[in-house]
């Protein structure tokens, strides 16, 4: 993309629309974009492809009422701008003919290589899958493009000409397609512009779309800009005059420049800062640019003997780059007539990649190592992009992950070791884990941050020392969903905790489907393996433990798959789960059971089971009231029944009214404790000043017996005037209320 020129930099910046004549004409604008940096026979490559697409795409018009083939011309001028190779013009020019014409990628590879059918292929929706909604067949396009990015990047450098050049003529549009097209671009391209660096592409798309989604606050603010523009023109002069004469005076060889916030920049702030136009300074900065990486802090000292620098509002991303490569020194000042400016510093080569990100291997053809440092960084940053592919199993959820990825803030923080690692804004100890390594992060127990303990959900801030503690038999646990903020992190834990429900419930399900043959009079180890075949091809299923997965979700009845294993009519024994005997419940069947916490059963508690889609097998008391509108439809229960030894472990509530005076938590505490019990929550009422007050305990117990004893227990406690069984749901309430 050109530089932007600083008088407009307020607009957003239109691609280039080449003039109504063949592309492949020695005055096309295509054409002297090529020559200025391509070989004869490249270009010759690139007319040909020209010619092949304008015969594909012939009769074909835009909305617009001009021919087709003029967008992929104008994508092709895009990517001309940033100097890309031969292949990726060609896919430009190329890149609609597989979705929108006959022509085949086995067509394209024959004519123009491998490399440009399967950069055009990765652009190309998915037009011949039928998909269940245009949100599921959106979210797969794009997790095919993404794929295809993380093989190579020119892959999304192609699709954001493409969506640039679209977006600057979306006028023609209705308005509901304009505003959905404009917060996608929004929420998606815009944002993978920027992690690209590719800064003046990721500042078009992000105003075009706020353009056309909020089209007033759009005109007004630019109209507020260009006054302010004019109305500071004295004071701006005279700053840039300073400083050149200034940076002169040392003997500094520098370019200096205005620059202007972009217009949903400034929205951002005033939004985010709840502020008015008039109360944003910085709408105007300005940018030093110096020959090389030290003269960039000299410019710094001397900028900062001209006006005096603001304390708190210095940044040195030389040190310590954006993920997207961005490097420079950015500072506010005191300037004349006490407005307050900014001013960023930087290197020529850092100036290249701040402008064209990733594309600058490209465009400045440049062997510094700094580019080559930005290529690793894409490269890790596209490799985590196929890390959360692996561990999401639809595509609306990879989408889901993908988006979370790409926070435009991050902060940098230490490993023990003193490695810098770059995470969102907002991770916790369990996004670095991950971040580290997926083994860290899955068997992650604590976290030392600044060498001291915290817990887990610990938020991480700009300059902390993290250290993370493991221990072998860890697993992920799915509270941690409330807090991690990478897509990494998220991915990872949900395939965890899905493999592990999953295995569960098979294990569930298979008891389910014994009880129910049994009750049947037939022997499960007898049922032949032909049986489970034709059951396997009647499902449409590839495995025993997808349907034993699917009883133990609840998705499939234990009584009809006993039925068809038995080749017995569905309509033999309408006694169903009456039949079916009774279920026995360890405590320790994990994900698989649930124990509803309206009554929380125990031990002892008389019980039912109801099987509900995507939570298994959910666990009530008799006597519960929230079952009452089941008990009448026997077909949604289960008989079950707790195992006569099971050792595990069992929350149940408890209110208790005690007086109110110091030390009070402290007893009951400890006679929990002697109990043999452990609390899980505590809570209290507010005081009212009253002589007593209510606290609600969750604790753990074994069984009714357990919980009886206790209860005894804290009796004797000579200042608790009254303790009873609760039901959860009121606590629930209450802990969600404050």
């Amino acid at each position: 993309m050109p530089k932007t020129n600083t008088k407009d930099s307020a607009e957003f910046v239109k691609p280039a629309t080449p003039p109504l004549l063949p592309a492949d004409s020695e005055d096309s604008q295509l054409t002297l974009l090529l020559k200025a940096y391509l070989r004869p026979e490249d270009i010759f490559q690139i007319w040909a492809a020209y010619r092949y697409s304008a015969t594909a795409h012939e009769g074909q018009m835009r909305k617009s009422g001009e021919p087709y083939i003029m967008h992929p011309v104008s994508v092709a001028c895009i990517l001309a701008e940033l100097h890309m190779d031969t292949p990726t013009i060609i896919a430009g020019l190329l890149h609609d003919v597989v979705e929108d014409t006959g022509t085949t990628q086995h067509e394209i590879a024959q004519i123009f290589g491998k490399q440009v059918a399967n950069l055009v292929d990765g652009v190309s929706k998915l037009d011949k899958i039928e998909f269940q909604s245009a949100t599921e067949a959106q979210a797969e396009n794009f997790r095919k493009m993404l794929l295809a990015m993380s093989q190579d990047v020119r892959v999304i450098l192609v699709k954001l000409a493409d969506r640039l050049h679209n977006m600057s003529t979306l006028e023609i549009m209705a308005a509901e397609k304009q505003r959905r097209i404009a917060r996608e671009t929004l929420e998606i391209y815009a944002p993978i512009a920027n992690r690209l660096g590719l800064n003046t592409i990721y500042q078009s798309l992000e105003d075009l779309s706020f353009k056309f989604l909020y089209p007033m606050r759009f005109r007004v603010i630019s109209k507020a800009v260009k006054a302010a523009r004019g109305n500071r023109k004295e004071v701006i002069s005279k700053i840039l005059d300073d400083i050149k004469q200034r940076l002169k005076t040392e003997h500094i060889d520098a370019e200096v420049s205005g620059r202007e916030k972009h217009l949903y920049s400034i929205y951002k702030k005033m939004i985010g800062k709840t502020v008015t136009f008039s109360q944003i300074h910085d709408i105007y900065g300005f940018r030093v640019v110096v020959k090389d990486f030290s003269t960039c802090y000299v410019a710094l000292g001397v900028l900062h003997g001209l006006y005096k620098p603001i304390p708190g509002k210095f940044k040195d991303y030389i040190a310590i780059p954006k993920a997207n490569g961005y490097q420079s020194l950015h500072t506010t000042l005191f300037g004349p007539f006490g407005t307050p400016i900014e001013v960023q510093i930087r290197s020529k080569e850092m100036h290249n990649v701040a402008d064209a990100g990733v594309a600058a291997h490209w465009l400045y053809k440049a062997s510094d190592a700094h580019l080559t440092a930005l290529q690793q960084q894409t490269h890790k940053w596209l490799q985590r992009l196929l890390d959360i592919q692996s561990e999401s199993t639809d595509s609306l959820e990879f989408l889901e992950h993908f988006k979370v990825d790409l926070f435009p803030d991050e902060v940098y923080v230490f490993t023990p070791k003193g490695r810098i690692l770059a995470l969102p804004k907002g991770a916790s100890a369990v996004d670095f884990a991950y971040a580290v390594h997926t083994d860290i992060g899955n068997r992650c127990v604590a976290v030392k941050v600044n060498h001291e303990l915290a817990p887990l959900r610990t938020e991480l801030h700009n300059g902390d020392h993290v250290e993370i503690i493991t221990a072998i038999h860890a697993k992920p646990n799915p509270a941690w969903l409330n807090y991690v903020i990478s897509g990494k992190a998220r991915a990872h834990i949900r395939h965890y905790l899905k493999s592990m429900q999953s295995s569960e419930s098979a294990e569930l399900g298979e008891r389910m489907l014994n009880q129910a043959l049994r009750a049947l009079h037939a022997n499960p180890a007898d049922i032949e393996e032909e049986r489970w075949t034709k059951l396997l091809r009647d499902y449409n299923v590839t495995s025993k433990e997808e349907i034993l997965t699917d009883i133990g979700l609840g998705q499939r009845l234990n009584v009809l798959v006993a039925h068809q294993l038995l080749a017995l009519r569905e309509d033999h024994d309408k006694s169903t789960n009456k039949a079916l005997g009774i279920i026995t419940i360890r405590g320790s069947e994990g994900m698989a059971v649930n124990f509803s916490k309206c009554c929380r059963p125990i031990p002892g508690d008389p019980i039912l089971g109801f099987i509900n889609k995507d939570k298994g097998l959910v666990i009530h008391t008799h006597d519960c009231p929230a079952i009452r509108k089941f008990r009448v439809d026997p077909e949604k229960w289960l008989d079950v029944e707790w195992e006569p030894d099971s050792k595990s472990l069992f929350k149940v509530n408890l209110k208790l009214a005690a007086a109110n005076q110091p030390g009070m938590l402290a007893k009951i505490a400890a006679g929990i404790a002697a109990a043999g019990s452990n609390i899980d929550n505590v809570s209290m009422e507010e005081s009212d000043n009253s002589a007593y007050t209510n606290m609600q305990f969750t604790v753990e117990v074994e069984n009714r017996a357990h919980l009886a004893a206790l209860m005894r227990h804290l009796r004797k406690i000579p200042d608790v005037v009254r303790i009873n069984r609760a039901k959860g749901a009121s606590i629930e309430r209450r802990r969600k209320g404050r």
